[in-house]
């Protein structure tokens, strides 16, 4: 392959040659956005998702209609979904197939006659394809409508189920979902693929509140039954990962002049305090780097504490990890970054799931810059410094070479749960962070709102995003000219870390010289004391902990006990320090900390802490991390579940 190659192809798209793109990676193009038409296909007919069943370089789902009834009792979703499709090719196709996984599917209806439907072979792990048999084949550009009755089933892997003694006031069942990344085919039949975008109707009936990733309608309308059907519509298209439920007992409060914040009432004041300092502070600063939200509403869930994550993206309503309730203000950077996927990834999405970085690179690199322009660049370093730790925490747990240490990674027959990690966002950032050194801020500033305006509502690869950054710049000849003599290859494909910035140390410069006192005991003079953290953030804490976790030689399980006591750290309200800390003691042979370590475990689903935490107690004490696994693991979220059965299976991702 000759580097030097540049193609010429339509609208002006420079596009290095590159052979994966054209014999494994064709490019359908993408709905145009809610105002335009579906462009016709001209490329070849294999899907560049490898991980959907469905038929979708064949007919686009434009628009779909959700009608279903929560059954508490039964840990069901009932009802109907109805899909109105368009066909894209020119090729008169007399089926639509649709993913589907532990579905159980009614009655099928096209064009609202009844029509012939077979699941096909399962194939693990993107799950039971769903054939719907045409009447009559569809020309181009034509449209039909599916309606397909369905229930969820106890293997629906994108809900989970709470009983009230799991919530925090103890008085009601709950509910919730997470999508991301392929589990929207075990709620509904679907093209569950990030490459497809609808806009949506929601219409649910519940016995407790509800909110979706739609807009509401009205109050709700109270049935017979006591129950309320709740409205909502989502008026710009977005992907199935963001289809989003959840219901229990909630209460809202604002925390914006269009925000409101929704979690248990007992929960509410706390929320509310934590969020409403700087949300709409969040929302100005991003608007003036990209251009103005779109949405309309930008709301957060406070989930029960099994929720797996630190945030998902779900558009009008993020849902939220209690954890970043820590009572100090110092966890909302989560916000900012889900707030930020309101253009990343929302908006502009990454075509598949082997190039999540396109939303988490992004969406990490926005965040920051949120960041620096209220706290300062420095502050933007220090996060970027804190990131780089997590990056080489998940390259170390894959090993330098695997698969998913790479910027775009192979998930052909893979599920794309098991390459998650830091890895798309933090090797994200700092590929992003790196283009922005490497032809200058105010250029780069530039190219952001260019960039954001020519995908909004549109899904993109990294090819195309090569090709428009290229594009972009080719008439600045020095910043075309460093673009295109950039190894694009080592980037995407190299494995491991990539080259380091240099950052400013100047926030950290502090921690640093405090882990060097700790480092040097027992044989210097220094006495730890409770002030020797006065000034210093919860944040800053954090790097002063993740420095002693780097050390080849651990502390000694005394000075471990004791860093925990004169500083109180194992017992912090705020988690993100309280992990690390417990992760320094079991380091350390520190048998005290294991009793910390289960109790949080018990409270906490959040993937983040969990799974470290439970890597770690199984190289203190396996027997005792199974033990606890086995009493929590009906606690944890499906998809922590499994994580973490792979972690203490010592069954490595692959």
């Amino acid at each position: 392959m000759n580097p030097s190659i540049i193609i010429i192809i339509p609208l002006r798209r420079l596009l290095r040659f590159n052979p994966k793109f054209f014999s494994l990676r064709p490019v359908p193009a993408g709905p145009a956005g809610p105002a335009g038409p579906v462009r016709r296909i001209t490329m070849a007919s294999n899907p560049r998702d490898p991980n959907t069943l469905s038929n979708y370089n064949n007919w686009r789902s434009t628009h779909i209609t959700a009608n279903f009834d929560i059954w508490f009792d039964q840990k069901k979703l009932v009802g109907n979904v109805v899909h109105k499709f368009t066909s894209i090719t020119d090729a008169q196709s007399q089926e639509i197939i649709l993913d589907t996984s532990h579905l159980e599917i009614g009655e099928v209806k096209v064009d609202g006659l009844p029509s012939k439907w077979e699941l096909l072979p399962t194939l693990d792990p993107l799950g039971t394809p769903l054939k719907i048999s045409l009447n009559q084949a569809v020309k181009l550009n034509d449209t039909v409508e599916v309606d397909i009755a369905v229930k969820t089933t106890e293997k629906c892997t994108a809900l989970q189920w709470l009983t009230p003694a799991q919530t925090s006031n103890k008085k009601h069942p709950y509910m919730f979902s997470q999508c991301q990344a392929i589990h929207a085919r075990s709620i509904f039949p679907c093209q569950d693929t990030p490459d497809v975008k609808s806009t949506l109707d929601f219409n649910i009936t519940s016995p407790l509140a509800v909110m979706t990733s739609g807009l509401p309608i009205g109050e709700g309308e109270i049935l017979p039954s006591g129950h309320k059907r709740y409205r909502f519509h989502q008026s710009v298209p977005i992907p199935s990962y963001l289809f989003a439920i959840a219901s229990g007992d909630v209460a809202q409060a604002p925390i914006g002049p269009r925000s409101v914040v929704a979690t248990s009432p007992d929960k509410l004041d706390e929320c509310k305090w934590e969020l409403e300092n700087d949300t709409e502070n969040f929302i100005n600063t991003i608007e003036k780097i990209v251009y103005p939200y779109v949405w309309g509403q930008y709301n957060v869930l406070i989930l029960p504490p099994s929720f797996p994550y630190g945030g998902m993206e779900n558009p009008i309503f993020t849902f939220a990890t209690p954890s970043i309730i820590s009572k100090d203000r110092e966890n909302i950077d989560v916000i900012a970054h889900e707030l930020a996927h309101s253009w990343s990834g929302n908006l502009v999405t990454n075509a598949s799931w082997e190039h999540f970085w396109l939303n988490e690179g992004w969406t990490v690199y926005l965040e920051r810059r949120i960041l620096a322009a209220i706290h300062g660049e420095a502050y933007r370093h220090f996060s970027a410094i804190i990131g780089w730790k997590a990056l080489s925490d998940s390259v170390e747990h894959f090993g330098h070479d695997h698969e998913f240490t790479k910027l775009i990674t192979d998930l052909k027959g893979k599920d794309p749960d098991d390459a998650f990690s830091s890895i798309p966002y933090e090797k994200g950032f700092n590929f992003l962070f790196y283009l922005e050194n490497l032809v200058g801020k105010p250029k780069f500033d530039k190219f952001i709102p260019h960039y954001f305006t020519t995908f909004k509502c549109k899904s993109l690869d990294s090819y195309e995003f090569k090709a428009n950054i290229l594009d972009f710049f080719q008439s600045d000849a020095e910043a075309s000219k460093l673009l295109n003599e950039l190894d694009w290859d080592k980037w995407f494909y190299a494995p491991g870390l990539p080259p380091k910035p240099q950052f400013d140390t100047s926030l950290v410069d502090v921690v640093y010289e405090l882990a060097k006192k700790w480092q040097a005991l027992p044989d210097s003079a220094f006495k730890p004391q409770a002030s020797d953290l006065e000034g210093l953030t919860a944040n800053q804490v954090v790097v002063f902990l993740e420095q002693i976790l780097r050390w080849e030689q651990p502390l000694r399980p005394e000075l471990s006990k004791l860093m925990g006591e004169v500083y109180g750290l194992a017992k912090s309200d705020n988690i993100e320090v309280s992990n690390l800390y417990l992760q320094v003691g079991m380091k350390a042979g520190d048998e005290s900390v294991i009793e910390h370590t289960t109790e949080l475990l018990g409270r906490i689903g959040r993937m983040k802490f969990v799974r470290p935490l439970y890597r770690n107690l199984q190289k203190v004490n396996r027997p005792v991390a199974l033990a606890t696994f086995e009493k929590y693991k009906d606690f944890y979220h499906p998809i922590c579940r499994a994580m973490v059965e792979k972690d203490l299976l010592g069954k490595k991702e692959n």
